[in-house]
């Protein structure tokens, strides 16, 4: 604990205070697999400038912090929220991808990947691997790639673009431990020389472009995309995000789905982001609101109907991995996130494993139970 005080400027005493309000928890579980790592702390929530989900980590070549995902806060009404944020500067349209968010670093003399939340994940840090060249950080050894992991194998999020198995798309590259992003064309210019995928620039121009800003937006929510993060091209000033009616609806009817597994903030933001879209945006009301009841009713009734049927509201994951040893780790991994995963299938695929699994929505399940038998709200 010692180096996590030291990491962080704190005396002993405040670090076991962290400690104690849950505020700085382990990020990992200790196995072979994760070999550099001697131990390793996150921080659940911000404190002072670190972010939430920032890393300090021991290894034996060291010491490393690396900083957690800075928040990206989100605009509502694009014509008056661009231009108050961005001024006359040259802003990037940067797609925002619907998966999960990971730092991949070298931590003494192999790849790791990081979570949202801070957490060393030992299948996507498998994947990583496999996908992210490590010449990359012969250069840049105090750099880490912020990447969106998407795929029709993701243990975290449905895919929507039709990618087998897992792939890591990059959207920032930073310093560790200070979070200096590199600047957009930088980026571009590496992930180039590098052959790593990037998320799609999809225009650049200024922030007083509202019109081709729409046009943009529209395109991306036919095709059923996630959204925008406006970027500062020289990335000095924060980037904002902007979401497509399309995730607004597909949040919605995930999260009825599940009613008991999110908060009710969680469903009213988005219920007011389609109502503000859909008063900067002047489209059809009626469709508008058609699509939005059918999110929300359909997939509640759909949970409901399976449990008055005696089956669980659950969700089907499938993973690949290299080997046998870090499935089990990953099973491991979930327990210490509290999640619960029912392995359903297993078998070989070539050189590789392929594993099913259920997530049961036990929450759900057992308040629509509770429910259906009568009981009050």
């Amino acid at each position: 604990m010692n180096f996590v005080s030291e990491a962080l400027n704190l005396s002993k005493f405040s670090t076991e205070r962290l400690e104690e309000r849950g505020i700085l928890k382990r990020a990992f579980l200790k196995h072979p697999f994760f070999s550099d790592i001697i131990d390793a702390f996150r921080l659940e929530k911000k404190f002072g400038i670190f972010e939430e989900g920032t890393v300090i980590v021991k290894s034996k070549h060291g010491v490393k912090v690396l900083r957690g995902f800075p928040k990206i806060r989100r605009i509502l009404y694009l014509e008056s929220g661009l231009k108050k944020h961005f001024g006359d500067k040259r802003i990037a349209l940067e797609e925002k991808m619907n998966g999960y968010n990971v730092r991949i670093a070298k931590i003494g003399e192999e790849i790791y990947a990081i979570t949202r939340r801070g957490l060393i994940c030992p299948y996507t840090t498998e994947m990583a691997r496999e996908k992210i060249p490590m010449d990359f950080f012969k250069e840049f050894p105090e750099h880490m790639l912020c990447c969106e992991a998407v795929g029709n194998a993701s243990p975290y999020v449905p895919d929507y673009y039709g990618i087998d198995g897992l792939d890591f798309y990059l959207f920032d590259i930073r310093e560790c431990r200070s979070n200096r992003p590199l600047s957009i064309h930088e980026k571009k210019e590496i992930a180039e020389r590098y052959g790593i995928k990037m998320v799609e620039i999809l225009l650049e121009t200024s922030a007083n472009d509202t019109e081709s800003i729409k046009k943009v937006l529209e395109d991306l929510n036919e095709r059923g995309r996630e959204g925008i993060v406006f970027k500062e091209i020289q990335m000095l000033l924060p980037p904002l995000k902007y979401t497509t009616s399309f995730s607004n609806c597909g949040d919605l009817s995930y999260a009825f789905r599940n009613f008991e597994e999110y908060g009710r903030d969680f469903m009213l933001a988005r219920i007011i982001r389609e109502a503000f879209q859909g008063f900067e945006f002047r489209d059809s009301l009626d469709e508008r609101a058609y699509r939005l009841g059918k999110a929300i009713l359909s997939s509640a009734i759909e949970s409901i109907s399976r449990v008055s049927e005696g089956k669980e509201v659950t969700e089907e994951v499938r993973l690949i991995f290299s080997s046998e040893e870090v499935l089990e780790l990953f099973k491991m991994h979930m327990k210490l996130l509290g999640i619960t995963l029912r392995e359903t299938d297993r078998r070989k695929k070539g050189d590789k494993i392929e594993a099913r699994f259920e997530r049961v929505m036990r929450a759900t399940t057992d308040k629509i139970k509770s429910l259906l038998e009568g009981n009050p709200w």
